[in-house]
């Protein structure tokens, strides 16, 4: 007699044989399996349970756990996207390939392959790093409509393909949504130069700098270096340490001290104190912190000029 008892496991209800030695004539027929009979005699239950549960297999789970955003900059961004792999198996399971696939709004920003990417021990996690790195320039040349400044939308897709005893060669999709932004350089203005103190042998001034943020999220300025020229002679370079923020869009201004030697640049001293206007020119770096990490911005004013005034005449030198 024979019974399934559920779908996982199969019970089979045997009844006892007669020992195999026992030779010297056939086993009668039992009485419990004559109709009728008034008795059964005692069953034995057998369980087989199934190939899965027989071996202890199943299939791996993952998740994209985090992505980070290591480096960004004016030429290209850096991407990090951890994902959590656990296998339940009682052997390691070779990850075989990572297909990845970053798009916003359905227009595809980057792709790729990654082959022979590890393995995954047994009856444990790993955390499995995918590097992606995107290049502004391929997307604002692809997409026009993407700005420099802006933040947009972005899916990151990620197929992971396993091979796993019993199941075979499995693909676990995964998919996680974000924003990023495409960083464009601040604006920065030498507003005026104010001289406090001039003479030939030393000069004390401070730059009245404009800045101004182009981008559609904050920046919170940690510190500044920069060098500055007077007609093609630099003049000053320092790095200042000064934390301010500059809101989206928004304008900060700020001072920086300068001290130099006027007799160092020759004839352009003699332009400022004729009142001619001299260039001036200002290149450097900022360093900020922004909602999508750090980032160092460069910064540049060229063509200006400056000319001496008295202080009395306005406040306004420029």
């Amino acid at each position: 007699m024979v019974r399934a008892t559920n779908a996982q496991s199969t019970c089979y209800d045997v009844e006892p044989t007669a020992h195999l030695d026992d030779r010297r004539s056939p086993p009668p027929i039992p009485v419990s399996f004559l109709p009728g009979s008034p008795r059964r005699r005692r069953r034995h239950r057998v369980f087989f349970p199934n190939k899965q549960e027989a071996v202890g297999f199943g299939k791996p789970t993952a998740d994209v756990s985090a992505i980070h955003l290591p480096c960004i900059n004016l030429e290209k961004a850096d991407i990090v996207v951890d994902v959590l792999i656990t296998n339940p198996n009682p052997i390691p399971i070779p990850l075989i390939d990572i297909n990845y696939l970053i798009d916003s709004d359905g227009r595809k920003l980057v792709s790729g392959l990654i082959p022979d990417a590890g393995t995954i021990h047994a009856h444990g996690s790993e955390t499995v790093k995918i590097p992606v790195t995107l290049i502004y320039n391929d997307i604002k040349s692809t997409y026009n409509d993407i700005k420099p400044g802006s933040i947009i939308p972005y899916r990151v897709k990620v197929d992971l393909i396993v091979d796993v005893p019993i199941f075979g060669r499995i693909t676990i999709p995964l998919e996680k949504t974000g924003e990023i932004p495409v960083p464009y350089k601040p604006d920065i203005d030498v507003e005026k130069i104010h001289f406090e103190k001039f003479s030939f042998e030393e000069t004390i001034a401070s730059l009245h700098l404009k800045l101004e943020n182009k981008n559609d999220f904050d920046l919170g300025l940690n510190s500044l270096d920069y060098e500055f020229w007077l007609s093609d002679v630099s003049i000053a370079s320092a790095e200042l340490n000064k934390t301010t923020k500059i809101g989206k869009n928004g304008i900060t201004r700020m001072e920086i001290p300068i001290s130099f030697r006027p007799k160092d640049f020759g004839s352009a001293l003699w332009d400022m104190i004729r009142g001619r206007g001299t260039c001036y020119s200002m290149k450097g770096n900022i360093d900020a912190g922004t909602p999508f990490g750090h980032m160092k911005l460069p910064i540049s004013k060229e063509g200006g000029t400056t000319r001496l005034k008295k202080v009395d005449d306005d406040d306004d030198e420029d």
